[in-house]
């Protein structure tokens, strides 16, 4: 007899049991509802991409960490994000789309990443972005944070605050410092701020070479105060750019619409320090963090970029996003115990169980009748004795058993049983039940 192989899966990827799986759908659930509420539009684009297309930006460290693979002909490459498929996506379509194309996508991505702590290989992201034709007004660099901030708020985890900062702002002081040529290398280096610390991120400085002009760089980066005092202080440097200014004014716009919005003051912040690494990035940026659980780091970020179908098409098509990495959210919650179930570990709201095969019909009569109040209902099928049929009930979480014998068959009755809570069994019509459940 041959040896058994140990069930397994590949380190790096996630599973997880019902009721863990069921809080997950939840906050999936949770973030499309918002989504759509927005006037976003789903979309979902092939986890396959042919290499030359999907790789046509990518590079570096990005390459490496794909799966690439040939099968007949066809050079494939699994998607590592879901902004380079829409960008494809949106080069091919783009007469038979409305600009401003508003998309959402929630899907699993793949990277041959070396397993770690909140680093997976395959793994869930839910993605929004505005794309638009030649030109996308200012508004809608505020009304990211607004969704945003009520994804989160509709999550309840905790306080969280939307890290708000513009590419311009970073690329023209560091111009105005005679930095330009630096400028890439300098925001990588201010990107692992929260990472390295300050002090490390002054040794890579000197490193890169800022001829002299570190101190500066460091007054910028902790520039402080409310949002109005950071406006006043960037503008009271003196910073003869225009680049610096125009992204001191969107900035100042911005934070004017994000209030128009309804956002809190608390709830957002302008932080110089936030300028995340990627190169496409060519405004306003935004990074999440939860207040008493900095050490989780960004939890959504995102930002403004004018090109990334530049690599597709001829037609300008700038656009703004932002990305929360579900995966990684759910699973730094879950270890931080800021999430947990309900004591159910069940979608259902009453399992019905038949007491034999006598009472069959009448038990699914009733799942019926429950189902149409719009009650989520199982039937336990099995003939098995009650100790077993209670044990399961137990053991799947579910709030309410409905026990069917052939006396509250004939009295059209059920023996409605509270699971999870406090309360006595009772005989009770289905109609009742319903009203029972229901509060």
């Amino acid at each position: 007899m041959a040896d058994k192989i140990e069930p397994r899966i590949l380190q790096g990827l996630v599973e997880l049991l019902p009721k863990d799986q069921i809080i997950f759908n939840r906050m999936h659930d949770t973030i499309r509802r918002v989504y759509e509420s927005f006037g976003f539009l789903p979309l979902d684009t092939p986890v396959m991409e042919l290499s030359e297309v999907l790789l046509a930006k990518a590079g570096g460290e990005t390459e490496k960490q794909i799966y690439r693979f040939k099968k007949g002909d066809n050079d494939i490459s699994l998607r590592f994000d879901l902004t380079v498929p829409l960008a494809r996506y949106v080069a091919q379509h783009q007469n038979d789309l409305a600009f401003p194309f508003k998309r959402y996508q929630i899907a699993k991505s793949y990277r041959g990443e070396r397993p770690q702590h909140g680093r997976f290989r395959e793994f869930y992201q839910c993605d929004i972005d505005v794309i638009g034709a030649d030109s996308l007004d200012l508004i809608y660099d505020a009304e990211m944070p607004a969704i945003i901030y009520n994804v989160f708020k509709e999550l309840d985890i905790c306080k969280f605050t939307v890290k708000i900062n513009s590419r311009k702002i970073l690329g023209g002081f560091f111009d105005f410092l005679s930095l330009y040529e630096k400028t890439t290398d300098i925001i990588r280096t201010i990107d692992k701020l929260d990472k390295i610390g300050m002090d490390a991120v002054l040794c890579e400085l000197e490193k890169i070479g800022t001829n002299g002009k570190t101190d500066d760089i460091i007054r910028f980066l902790t520039i402080d105060g409310t949002h109005d005092e950071v406006i006043a202080k960037l503008r009271e440097l003196g910073c003869e750019n225009d680049m610096f200014r125009e992204g001191v004014n969107e900035l100042e716009q911005v934070i004017g619409y994000m209030r128009d919005f309804g956002i809190p003051d608390d709830y957002f912040k302008p932080d110089l320090t936030i300028a995340r690494g990627l190169d496409y990035y060519t405004g306003t940026v935004y990074e999440t963090t939860l207040d008493d659980y900095p050490s989780l780091g960004s939890v959504c970020s995102g930002g403004r970029y004018d090109n990334l179908t530049g690599y597709y098409t001829d037609q300008k098509l700038p656009g703004i996003g932002v990305s929360i990495g579900l995966t990684r959210l759910f699973s730094q919650l879950k270890e931080a115990g800021l999430i947990g179930d309900d004591g159910r570990g069940s979608i259902i709201d009453v399992l019905v169980i038949p007491m034999d095969r006598s009472v069959m019909a009448n038990a699914l009569d009733t799942a019926k009748a429950f189902r149409a109040a719009g009650i989520p209902t199982d039937v336990y099928y099995q003939e098995k004795g009650m100790k077993p049929k209670m044990k399961y009930a137990n053991r799947i979480g579910v709030p309410y058993v409905a026990i069917i014998g052939d006396e509250e068959a004939k009295a059209g009755k059920v023996m409605l049983r509270p699971m999870i809570s406090d309360g006595e069994q009772c005989a009770v019509t289905v109609e009742e039940a319903v009203k029972m459940i229901k509060r």
